[in-house]
């Protein structure tokens, strides 16, 4: 495996003299004239003033970017501000359409709800526990494996210290245990618990609520299982997804801000901030996080000898500027609360391999943590890494990212599937153009609507918003609606969609990416899908 090169020694605020840039998008920075200029004039300078960049020659890299992508930069702007104009009425009715579904669900439908009401013994729901579903899991409610089960079994049945090279492994059952995993990591610690354990026979070893700095809340969600609780063969990690009626993770999924590194690539600066990886209030902290580590001590003991010797607001301070990062607030965030848990858990299961999952959102933050470890050059849990299954996923960096990343994964066997579904609008955000900007890297496995597999460099209509697609999608809406009336009597009674799917479809016939962005899509994409035969190359 190659060195990695291109870090400066020094540490400290990025900038492009030590290989360090970055473009934040500020929707709050500028006013509503400012967009109106931007927007029907070109005014580059009300623009500019929606951005914030690295260095002396920071204007100079806003300005062009203001100029080159207008509209993806506007698009992104206008696209939060209604996000965060939203983001309390969002949080409320999700709330009370997710107890509504449990009240329900809990009472056996509208008609057990009426009765219980006149028996004075209705059940009421409670968060937090093995029954209380999420909105996603009300979406789709299965919980069972399917083409997974086979996978389980051959892994509860490898003999010990053979480890997993022993398992035959089927593609399409490690995408089914990937994607209800995936979909899985929605629910509360209670729900994942019981399903891992009760219905999936493996070992729950524990589900963390993480740190994100710039939303200054817990909003990463990830949990890990193994096979078995000794000598287990495979150890899984699934990130949560993007939630329904969460404003926060819509806003990042629209963000077009990036940090780059030079010889390495621009990242997608908000992925990095759900990792706990850099808050963009003090770009420096990404600076800090991302450069290659000394092999001979853990981060967490590298931290502490520097936080404790040096003053948190001083240029010294490990490299975090003005702000400074509490030893604790570290260990609560995403990235280094799995490494640690990873090598932890490779103590006890020596012969293990780990994949990495997650659905929208979640996938992003899949691909990026074994990124990150390439960059700290963790070479031993590198080795151990048996693939990377998203589905769903948006764009996490730019070319150059994506040809560093894949001399790794590739190597010396593809280790990336990305999953897309037909229309769906999250896989083609951020926008990605002839400029630069965000590109999808390795070979994506497109479903289309009918659940036929086509093996490409990108989806089609890469950017969703193209006027040509605008009629096919919304008549594709049409014909899914119309599929998910049927879907229980073509397929068998496990694919029946149930009212509050067969919504988000009739949503859909407005918004088709929406729609398709359901997990539904992507759980029957797997255990229906049929190959075609064809690889086709979108360049």
């Amino acid at each position: 495996m190659a060195s990695i090169s291109g870090f400066p020694d020094k540490t400290g605020v990025g900038s492009a003299s030590d290989g360090f840039r970055y473009l934040i998008v500020r929707p709050e920075k500028g006013g509503l004239w400012d967009l109106l200029s931007y927007s029907l004039w070109g005014d580059i300078d009300s623009g500019v003033k929606f951005l914030e960049s690295s260095d002396d020659r920071g204007a100079v890299l806003a300005g062009g970017e203001a100029a080159d992508l207008r509209w993806v930069i506007l698009f992104s702007i206008v696209a939060r501000k209604i996000l965060h104009f939203l983001a309390k009425p969002m949080e409320l009715t999700g709330y009370g359409v997710e107890f509504f579904l449990n009240l329900l669900s809990q009472n056996g439908s509208i008609f057990g709800l009426f009765f219980n009401l006149l028996k004075g013994d209705v059940v009421i729901p409670k968060r937090g526990t093995e029954t209380f579903i999420s909105t996603a899991g009300h979406i789709d409610p299965r919980m069972d494996l399917y083409q997974g089960k086979k996978l389980v079994e051959d892994l509860h049945d490898c003999a010990s210290g053979e480890g997993i090279t022993n398992v035959e492994f089927d593609n399409r059952a490690m995408m089914d245990l990937c994607m209800m995993a995936s979909k899985l990591a929605y629910e509360n610690p209670m729900v994942v618990r019981n399903v891992v354990v009760n219905r999936w026979k493996m070992h729950f070893v524990d589900f963390y609520d993480c740190w994100d700095d710039y939303q200054n809340e817990k909003s990463t969600q990830v949990f890990l299982l193994c096979d078995k609780p000794v000598d287990a063969n495979l150890i899984l990690i699934s990130f949560r997804g993007t939630e329904i009626f969460d404003a926060n993770d819509w806003c990042t999924d629209f963000d077009y801000s990036w940090y780059e590194i030079r010889n390495i690539g621009k990242l997608h600066m908000g992925f990095l901030e759900a990792l706990g990886l850099g808050n963009r209030e003090d770009p420096g902290s990404f600076h800090y996080h991302l450069q290659k580590r000394s092999t001979k001590h853990s981060f967490s003991e590298a931290a502490e000898v520097k936080y404790s010797n040096a003053d948190p607001h001083s240029e010294g301070s490990a490299g975090i500027g003005k702000k400074g990062t509490p030893q604790e607030m570290v260990e609560k965030t995403a990235y280094y609360i799995v490494r640690e848990k990873l090598k932890t858990l490779f103590e006890v299961h020596k012969n293990a391999k780990y994949i990495i999952t997650g659905h929208s959102l979640g996938g992003a933050l899949g691909i990026l943590f074994p990124t990150v470890l390439i960059l700290h050059e963790e070479t031993e849990l590198l080795q151990k890494l048996l693939g990377v299954y998203t589905f769903g996923q948006p764009r996490v960096g730019n070319r150059q990212l994506g040809r560093f990343v894949e001399a790794y994964l590739d190597d010396p066997v593809p280790k990336y599937f990305r999953v897309v579904y037909c229309n769906d609008i999250v896989p083609r955000l951020p926008s990605d153009n002839k400029a630069f900007l965000y590109k999808h890297f390795r070979v994506c496995l497109y479903y289309n609507s009918s659940y036929i597999e086509q093996r490409t460099d990108e989806e089609p209509n890469k950017n969703y918003f193209g006027i040509t697609n605008f009629i096919p999608a919304h008549l594709n809406a049409v014909w899914e609606l119309m599929r998910s009336l049927a879907m229980g009597y073509t397929y068998g009674p496990e694919y029946k969609e149930g009212w509050f799917c067969i919504f988000f479809r009739v949503i859909g016939l407005f918004i088709p990416g929406v729609s398709a962005h359901l997990s539904t899509n992507y759980v029957n994409s797997v255990r229906l899908g049929k190959s075609c035969g064809i690889q086709m190359s979108s360049y």
